[in-house]
C-alpha cells in the first residue's frame, strides 16, 4: 500500500509538490491545519508560497499530539526553506529552526519583531520574490525528502534545514540545533537539590602530559558541525587574526543584546576555532539557567541553614551603592530573590547560591553585586569543567591580590624552567611583536602556581604595557596561557590605542570614566601608566628559578585526582569550593559540561572601575602579611586605589 501525504496549502508550491508527487503515493489535501485531520497519514507537508509562521504553530499544535511527521516549505524574503523533518516526541523542531536561523541573522531583533507580527496577524499569500522557477526547485526538493522519508531511505532534513536562493536558486544545508526551551519539543526540568549532587568520577587523561580527558581532535568535527554555521549557527561568524604573533581565531555568539565576540588562542588557527568555540558555549551557558528551572524565590535569612550568604563572596561599599545611577542594591536579608542549587565541596551538601551570582549580573536595578564569567569554565567532563573553574578562580584573585596589595612579586627566571616551548614563544614575541616579557610568581597561600606576565613594548608608539595572569598545577602552562593572553593584544589594537589615546589620558586621570573591561587594558598601555607597576618593575630584585619557585606535584594518571588535590589546598584553608552546574543540552549532547566555581573569600574580577568589590574580602588585608610581603596585616586605605590591569 501506497504511503499517505497530507498536504496542507493552498499556493503555487503545493501544487507543484503534489504534481510531482501525483501517482506514486496518496494525497489528502486540506487548506490549513486547523481542519481535523482524519486520515490516517503517513507525512504531513506543510506548504506555502510565503512565510507564515501562524501556520507552523498551528502545525505543531496539531501533528505533535498526533504523532504525525511534517515537513514544511514556504519562501521569505527571496528565499526558499524546507525543513526542518519534525518528528513528534523528538527534540528539533520549526520553531527550533525559526530561532536559530533568525539568531544568527544580523537583523536578529527586527526579524523577531516580524516574526510576532505575522504570528499574531498573519502574512500576504505570497512573497514578491516568489518566482515560478524558484517554486519549481523548491518543490523538488520537498518531493525528494518527502520520498525518502515515507520509503525509509536516508533522509536529508533530521535536524537541518535546506535554503534556497531563489534567484540564483543556489541551495545549502543547515543544521539546527534543538532549543531545550522550546515550548513544542523542548523540557527544562526543575532546579533541585538532588540534581546539584556531585559524586567525582574518575576521568583517565589522554596522556600523561595532559589535563584533559577528552581530545581537541575527538571534538573539532562536532564543535564546527554542531554550533558553527553563519545561517542557522548557535555560532556564527569565525575571524582569523593574522596580525597576532600566535594564531589567534574570534567566533561570534549572537544574542539579542548584541553580538559577544570569543576567542581561542593557541599555534594553530584549527584549534585555536575550537578553542573559540568551546569559548562561546562556555559563555552562553553562563548567561542565564537554560537547563534547570529556578523554583526557589525566598529571602536568605529564610535560607539561611542551607543558603551560600552572598557577604562571603564580595560586595560593593555603601558610597558605591549611594551614588545615583548605580545599578545594584545593597543586600537585604530579608528581601526574596531567585536561588539556584550548587554543590559545597567542603560541607559536601547542596547548597543554594544566589542565581545573581551563579550566572551574569551587569546590572538590571535587581542584582546586589556585578558578576560576570569568573569562574566560569567548560571541559569534556564534569571534573574537567571543576578543574579548570577553580584554576580561573585562582588566577583572578592571585592577580587581583597582587594589584590591590602592591606585592613586590619574586620575578622568575623563564630560562629555568626549561621548556623549548616556552623559550621559543619569548623569541617570538621578541621578534614578531617587539615585547619584552617578564614573569613573576603570584602563588598565594593555596600553594597552586599562579603567574603575573607583564609584556613591555620596545617601541615608542603603541601600547606600552599589557599585563595577564595564569594559574595551573605545572607553572610553565601557567606561562604559556598567559602568553597568548598578551600575546593577542600586541599589534591588533596598537591602531585603536593610538586613535583612543587622549580618551585613554582621561581615564588615567579620571578612574570613574573607565566603564568596561577593554579600558582597563588600555588605560595602562600608556607610558604614563608605567609608574603604577614599579613595584613589580623594580629590576633591583634576583631573578627566581623555577625549581626555587614551585614544590613539585605527585603525577596522577587520571584528572580527578589532580582534582582532589587541588580542592584538598583549599579544605586545609577552612576554604569552601561551591559548584553550580551550568550544563545545558546544547552541549551535554557532546559530552561537554559547563559549570561556575565560587570560592569564598577570593576575590572576583570586575570590570570598570566603579564596580570593584572588596567589601567583606578580608583575605586581601590578611594574606599579603601571611606571606611575608608586608610586615602586618593591611587596613583597607592602604589597598591600591587605582584601576586594576586585567585584560
Amino acid at each position: 500500500m501506497s504511503a499517505v501525504f497530507l498536504v496542507i496549502g493552498e499556493g503555487l508550491l503545493a501544487d507543484l509538490v503534489c504534481k510531482e508527487l501525483h501517482g506514486q503515493f496518496q494525497i489528502v489535501r486540506q487548506p490549513d491545519v486547523k481542519t481535523n485531520v482524519s486520515h490516517a497519514v503517513d507525512l504531513a507537508l506543510v506548504l506555502h508560497d510565503a512565510w507564515n509562521p501562524a501556520v507552523h504553530q498551528e502545525a505543531e499544535e496539531v501533528f505533535q499530539p498526533a504523532g504525525i511527521p511534517w515537513l514544511r516549505g514556504f519562501v521569505s524574503f527571496g528565499e526558499g526553506v524546507v525543513g526542518p523533518l519534525v518528528r513528534p516526541g523528538i527534540p528539533g523542531c520549526s520553531r527550533c529552526a525559526d530561532l536559530r536561523k533568525l539568531m544568527a541573522s544580523n537583523d536578529r531583533k527586527e526579524l523577531s519583531e516580524l516574526y510576532m507580527i505575522l504570528r499574531e496577524q498573519g502574512g500576504p499569500s505570497q512573497d514578491a520574490w516568489a518566482s515560478h522557477n524558484g517554486l519549481l526547485h523548491v518543490a523538488y526538493l520537498v518531493a525528494a525528502e518527502a520520498q525518502r522519508i515515507v520509503t525509509g531511505a536516508e533522509v536529508c532534513l533530521e535536524s537541518n534545514v535546506f535554503l534556497i536562493n531563489l534567484k540564483t536558486l543556489q541551495s545549502s544545508r543547515h543544521f539546527i540545533l534543538p532549543d531545550p526551551a522550546c515550548a513544542f519539543c523542548g523540557h527544562v526540568p526543575d532546579d533541585s537539590a538532588l540534581a546539584a549532587r556531585i559524586t567525582l568520577q574518575p576521568r583517565p587523561k589522554i596522556s600523561a602530559d595532559s589535563y584533559r580527558c577528552r581530545s581537541m581532535d575527538e571534538l573539532k568535527n562536532v564543535l564546527k558541525k554542531d554550533y558553527l554555521d553563519y545561517r542557522t549557527g548557535f555560532l556564527n561568524g569565525k575571524l582569523r587574526d593574522l596580525v597576532s604573533p600566535f594564531a589567534d581565531v574570534s567566533v561570534n555568539l549572537p544574542l539579542f543584546s548584541g553580538d559577544e565576540s570569543t576567542a581561542g588562542r593557541t599555534h594553530s588557527y584549527e584549534v585555536s576555532e575550537c578553542t573559540a568555540i568551546l569559548e562561546g558555549l562556555e559563555r552562553y551557558c553562563g548567561l542565564t539557567p537554560r537547563s534547570k528551572r529556578t523554583v526557589v524565590h525566598d529571602s536568605y535569612r529564610k535560607l539561611a541553614d542551607h543558603a551560600l550568604n552572598p557577604l562571603t563572596v564580595g560586595v560593593h561599599t555603601q558610597e558605591q551603592y549611594e551614588k545615583p545611577g548605580f545599578p545594584f542594591q545593597r543586600f537585604d536579608p530579608d528581601r526574596p530573590m531567585n536561588w539556584v542549587w550548587g554543590y559545597s565541596f567542603l560541607q559536601e551538601r547542596p547548597l543554594l547560591v544566589p542565581q545573581m551570582i551563579a550566572y551574569y549580573n551587569l546590572g538590571d536595578g535587581e542584582g546586589i553585586v556585578f558578576e560576570t564569567s569568573n569562574g566560569c569554565a567548560l571541559g569534556g567532563s564534569l571534573e574537567e569543567a571543576i578543574f579548570y573553574g577553580i584554576l580561573e578562580v585562582v588566577e583572578r584573585d592571585s592577580f587581583l591580590m597582587t594589584w590591590y596589595a602592591n606585592m613586590r612579586l619574586p620575578r622568575l627566571d623563564p630560562a629555568s624552567a626549561n621548556d623549548q616551548e616556552l623559550n621559543l614563544m619569548l623569541e617570538r614575541i621578541r621578534a614578531v611583536a617587539d615585547f619584552d616579557v617578564y614573569l613573576f610568581n603570584a602563588t598565594m597561600e593555596n600553594g597552586i602556581p599562579s603567574i603575573w606576565t607583564l609584556a613591555k613594548s620596545r617601541r615608542q608608539e603603541g601600547m606600552n604595557l599589557i599585563c595577564a595572569g595564569g594559574a595551573h598545577p605545572d607553572p610553565v602552562r601557567a606561562v604559556k596561557s598567559s602568553l597568548h593572553e598578551v600575546a593577542t593584544m600586541m599589534l591588533t589594537l596598537n591602531e585603536k590605542f593610538e586613535t583612543n589615546r587622549e580618551k585613554y589620558v582621561s581615564m588615567l586621570g579620571n578612574p570613574s570614566l573607565l566603564q568596561k573591561m577593554e579600558d582597563h587594558s588600555m588605560v595602562y598601555a600608556l607610558p604614563e601608566a608605567e609608574e603604577r607597576l614599579h613595584f613589580l618593575l623594580d629590576e633591583n630584585r634576583p631573578l627566581q628559578t623555577f625549581e626555587e619557585a614551585f614544590q613539585k606535584r605527585a603525577k596522577h594518571e587520571d584528572l580527578t585526582d589532580d582534582l582532589q588535590d587541588i580542592l584538598q589546598s583549599f579544605r586545609r584553608l577552612n576554604m569552601d569550593v561551591i559548584v553550580v552546574d551550568q550544563t545545558t543540552p546544547e552541549i551535554l549532547r557532546n559530552g561537554l559540561h559547563c559549570v561556575k566555581v565560587l570560592i569564598p573569600g577570593t576575590l572576583p574580577m570586575t570590570f570598570g572601575h566603579h564596580f570593584t568589590r572588596l567589601t567583606g574580602l578580608d583575605r586581601v588585608l590578611r594574606v599579603p602579611a601571611e606571606l611575608g610581603y608586608v610586615k602586618r596585616p593591611l587596613t583597607p586605605e592602604e589597598l591600591n586605589p587605582y584601576p586594576h590591569p586585567f585584560p
